[in-house]
């Protein structure tokens, strides 16, 4: 029998003990299958579900001890199967949200290795990992939605808009780096048939509503950031890289305007996403992360959240690890293990 119609006739049922068979004999039958997803119709439609997600669901209505109980959680199930409930910014079915377990929804982020399927690579000095942009895109965006990267690096946001069916619009100030994206990019499949453009400009200083007029948009609906952490890494020699900034006053300065220029073509009631690390200066620990955080508030951006990350050591330090210990505990200072992800709104 049909799923669906399974469960609806199994919630006509007035005999406790019965649905409890009949539920019992129906996890039997799914421990015996390997797949990982099941399928089913809905109004003549396949549809699929988690085998994870529809076997815990099976199990609480078997574990339940009143008849109530058990038509409410088959009813709640059978809701789950035959409607959607998403909201104005995503596409996740909240009916189904027990699916979303990789989903992190915690203010302190612990990933492990770096995501390192099709075409993303951690050959490209101060990129970041996939993970984050997906976790982003996915609450944040809609298939068909547009995003734009402000430091677009070695294209891993916007590779992530590939796989996902969201549209992409990246800026980069290096001509080389950007070949080397727009590379990566290219190997990446489209199954999604969506629109990724890379753009050799100054972000500080391009017209972003220009820009948004040749790909025929006028605003995007979610920005990701992640620019360089002051003079950690020196990206380039150019004098209007946000990495060569004299001074933490002039870094802000330059990143004030991007924070600037891109609040104005966001959405309204749409996020951004700013990814950040602090640093040391001459025996000094500079709060960068707050500093940016606060120049993005300045700007008019509503803060959500703060997000802690654990942050991988850098093949030197990884190699020196004791020798970096000695220094922390001769100096009086801590290594740095984290960065800090802001989220913010447009009200």
């Amino acid at each position: 029998m049909e799923l669906l119609a399974f469960l609806e006739k199994l919630e006509s049922n007035i005999y406790l003990e019965r649905i409890k068979e009949d539920i019992e004999s129906l996890l039997a039958s799914y421990s015996i299958t390997a797949e990982k997803t099941l399928h089913y119709e809905l109004n003549g439609t396949g549809r699929s579900i988690s085998k994870e997600y529809l076997v815990g669901e099976l199990k609480q209505i078997d574990a339940a001890k009143t008849l109530e109980r058990t038509k409410y959680y088959i009813n709640r199930l059978i809701k789950s199967l035959s409607m959607e409930k998403t909201g104005k910014i995503n596409d996740l079915n909240l009916n189904r949200w027990k699916e979303y377990k990789d989903l992190i929804t915690d203010s302190l982020w612990i990933i492990g290795r770096r995501d390192q399927s099709g075409v993303h690579k951690a050959d490209y000095w101060g990129n970041f990992i996939p993970q984050i942009p997906n976790q982003f895109l996915r609450r944040y965006t809609k298939r068909g939605d547009w995003v734009l990267d402000p430091f677009v690096g070695s294209g891993t946001t916007l590779i992530e808009c590939k796989r996902l069916g969201r549209n992409g619009l990246g800026i980069e100030l290096n001509k080389q780096v950007v070949n080397n994206a727009k590379s990566n990019l290219n190997k990446e499949k489209n199954p999604h048939k969506i629109k990724t453009k890379i753009i050799t400009d100054d972000s500080c200083s391009i017209n972003f509503k220009e820009q948004l007029k040749k790909v025929r948009i006028k605003s995007v609906q979610f920005i990701l950031m992640h620019p360089p952490y002051w003079d950690i890494i020196k990206f380039s020699n150019k004098r209007n890289d946000l990495s060569n900034a004299e001074s933490a006053d002039v870094f802000l300065k330059m990143f004030g305007k991007v924070a600037e220029k891109t609040f104005r073509i966001l959405d309204k009631d749409r996020y951004c996403a700013v990814v950040i690390g602090d640093k040391y200066s001459s025996g000094e620990w500079i709060p960068l992360g707050f500093y940016v955080m606060q120049e993005m508030i300045d700007k008019g951006y509503k803060l959500k959240s703060t997000i802690v990350k654990n942050f991988d050591q850098t093949t030197a330090k990884r190699n020196q690890k004791d020798l970096w210990r000695y220094r922390a505990l001769a100096g009086g200072f801590y290594i740095f293990k984290h960065e800090y992800i802001f989220l913010f709104k447009k009200s």
